[in-house]
C-alpha cells in the first residue's frame, strides 16, 4: 500500500505543471496529512521531488510548493521500426537530453543487431554525463506482435528472422539495466497520455510506421489487452473490392494504407521514378517525394493520398463505434507526410460514419510529438512503470 500510496503522490505532482503543496497532495489524493508529510519527505530525501518556493493564498503560512527534480530519474527510450531505430535519454520532466537515429540492421542475426543497440545506450548514458544510478531504466518500443511475459519479439512483418527474440533479456544483459518492453502503439499511446497533449480521457491513437496499428486508452489509462497485442487493426476491409491481402481477403489496411503500398502505387503510377537497384530509396525518402508531389499539386499524387484518408477514415471509425472514444489520435513516423490529406479529409468523413453524432463529436488530431521523437515514447514506458499508480498490481500485491 506505501508503494501505492507514494506512486499517487508523484503522478498528482507530475501531472500539475504549477506544482503541489502538501495539503493539496492531500486533499487530491485523499491521504492524511501525515502520510502525505512521510512520503514527501522519503521523495525528497531521495531527491525525486524538489521543494520550489513558497506561495500565499490567503491567510495563514505561505505553502510550500512541490514539483518533480528534473534531474533525479532519467529514462532510455529505444523506438524500433523496420526502417529506423532511434534513441533518446530523457528526464523525470519529459526533456529530451540525447537523441540518435540509425537505419534499423535488419541484415545482421537480431542477437547481434539487439547487441549494438544496447552498445549505443552505453555510448549515450556516457555522453550526457548523467549519473547512471539516477537512470530507472530502458524502454523499448518494438513492432508486434509480442510476447510480452517473455519479452519477446514473436514474429513483427518486415522483419524477417525477427521470430520469438528476447529483446528484452538481451537488452538487459548488455546494458545492465532494467528493462520494459512494449508495442509501438501502446508506447504512442502512452506518450500522449504521459505528456498530457492529448485532452481526453477517452482514445485511440492511430500508429502510421512501416506498419499501421492503434494504441487505446480508456477512461484514462492505457489498455494492454490479455497479451499485450491490442489495437492488431492491419486486417480491418476499408475497400471490399481493394487489392488481395494475404489473409485471404481484399482490401484490408495491410495492403491499402501502408506506406509500402502508397509508395508501390505511385511508382506504379510514374508519380515516383524508377528504382535504382544499386542504390534503393529508402521508405521514408519515398514517402516524403510522394507528399511532396502532392503538396505541389500532382493530381495523381493527392489521389493516392486521398483514397488513402477515406480507407483511413473507414477504419477509424469501426473502432470508435466499437469503443465509444472521443479523440482519434494520429501519429508515427510517417505521419507527417500523410497529415495535410488526413486532417483535411478525415474528420468530416469520420462524423459522416460515426453513430454517435448527435450524442457527442469525435475530435481528430495529430500527435503533438515531433517527427523523430518516437524514441519518446518508448521511454514514457520506464516513467509510466515508475510513476503511475496501478491498482491492479495493488490488488495482486494484496493476494500474495
Amino acid at each position: 500500500m506505501g508503494d501505492f500510496n507514494q506512486a499517487v503522490i508523484l503522478e498528482s505532482i507530475r501531472r500539475s505543471k504549477e506544482g503541489l503543496s502538501r495539503v493539496e497532495l492531500a486533499g487530491s489524493a485523499g491521504l492524511a496529512a501525515q502520510t502525505v508529510s512521510n512520503i514527501c519527505r522519503r521523495l525528497l530525501d531521495a531527491e525525486l521531488i524538489m521543494e520550489a518556493g513558497k506561495e500565499t493564498s490567503g491567510p495563514g503560512k505561505p505553502r510550500t510548493i512541490l514539483r518533480l527534480n528534473p534531474h533525479g530519474m532519467f529514462a532510455v527510450g529505444v523506438h524500433i521500426d523496420p526502417a529506423l531505430t532511434s534513441f533518446a535519454l530523457v528526464d523525470a520532466v519529459g526533456t529530451i537530453l540525447e537523441s540518435k537515429e540509425m537505419a534499423t540492421d535488419l541484415a545482421s542475426p537480431p542477437g547481434m543487431a539487439i547487441t549494438a543497440m544496447g552498445a549505443e545506450i552505453r555510448a549515450m548514458i556516457a555522453r550526457s554525463g548523467v549519473d547512471e544510478l539516477r537512470i530507472a531504466g530502458v524502454g523499448v518500443a518494438t513492432p508486434g506482435p509480442v510476447d510480452a511475459d517473455r519479452g519477446m519479439v514473436v514474429d513483427p512483418p518486415h522483419m524477417p528472422g525477427w521470430t520469438r527474440v528476447p529483446l528484452r533479456d538481451i537488452l538487459h544483459e548488455t546494458t545492465g539495466l532494467p528493462v520494459v518492453m512494449d508495442k509501438d502503439v501502446t508506447a504512442s499511446a502512452v506518450a500522449e497520455l504521459w505528456t498530457g497533449a492529448t485532452c481526453a480521457t477517452n482514445f485511440i491513437y492511430i500508429y502510421i510506421g512501416t506498419g499501421i496499428g492503434s494504441g487505446l486508452v480508456i477512461d484514462d489509462q492505457v489498455v494492454r489487452g490479455a497479451s499485450g497485442n491490442v489495437g492488431e487493426i492491419g486486417h480491418i476491409i476499408v475497400d471490399p473490392d481493394g487489392p488481395a491481402c494475404d489473409c485471404g481477403r481484399r482490401g484490408c489496411i495491410k495492403v491499402t494504407c501502408m506506406p509500402e503500398t502508397l509508395v508501390a502505387e505511385a511508382r506504379q503510377r510514374g508519380v515516383l521514378g524508377a528504382v535504382d537497384p544499386a542504390d534503393p530509396p529508402s521508405l521514408p525518402q519515398d514517402m516524403s517525394d510522394l507528399a511532396g508531389a502532392a503538396a505541389s499539386g500532382d493530381s495523381v499524387a493527392l489521389g493516392i493520398l486521398s483514397r488513402s484518408a477515406y480507407r483511413m477514415a473507414g477504419a477509424a471509425s469501426v473502432l470508435t463505434n466499437l469503443l465509444d472514444v472521443e479523440r482519434v489520435v494520429f501519429g508515427g513516423p510517417f505521419w507527417p507526410a500523410l497529415a495535410p490529406t488526413y486532417l483535411a479529409q478525415v474528420p468530416e468523413l469520420l462524423t459522416q460514419l460515426s453513430v454517435t453524432t448527435n450524442v457527442h463529436s469525435v475530435d481528430v488530431v495529430g500527435t503533438q510529438l515531433n517527427s523523430g521523437e518516437e524514441a519518446f515514447g518508448a521511454a514514457c514506458l520506464v516513467m509510466e512503470k515508475a510513476f503511475s499508480p496501478n491498482a491492479a498490481q495493488l490488488l495482486l500485491d494484496a493476494k500474495d
